[in-house]
């Protein structure tokens, strides 16, 4: 059988590993959750940052949405003076939609290109 070391024999103030290990890892625990705390703060505070940006921006896209509308109805409008109004539609969908699938066409060509 084994027996208990005599707390006399060694240095004075020495502790036990598993004691030490113990406590390594409490502290290893709460440095942890200290990290994620200031990462969640500095998310927080960058997502409140942003909320005003993306509104000004969703605002901008609409307002951009509604010029080019207005440009697609003046061009019906031109072609609708001298043409039947399906196919003065017809092509002003036609022109918009070749401008649309160029843009996306450029568009997939550079993420390609890129990545």
């Amino acid at each position: 059988m084994l027996k208990p070391t005599d707390p006399g024999n060694g240095p004075q103030g020495e502790r036990p590993i598993g004691e030490l290990v113990s406590e390594l890892v409490e502290e290893g625990k709460a440095y942890a959750k200290a990290e994620l705390d200031v990462l969640k703060a500095i998310a927080t505070s960058k997502g409140k940052a942003l909320i005003l940006p993306a509104i000004l921006f969703g605002v901008a896209f609409m307002v951009a949405l509604a010029a080019i509308m207005t440009i697609a109805f003046g061009v019906f409008m031109e072609l609708f003076a001298f043409l039947d109004p399906l196919i003065a539609g017809f092509i002003s969908f036609v022109l918009f939609a070749a401008i649309a699938g160029g843009l996306g066409w450029y568009g997939a060509q550079r993420l390609k290109r890129d990545l």
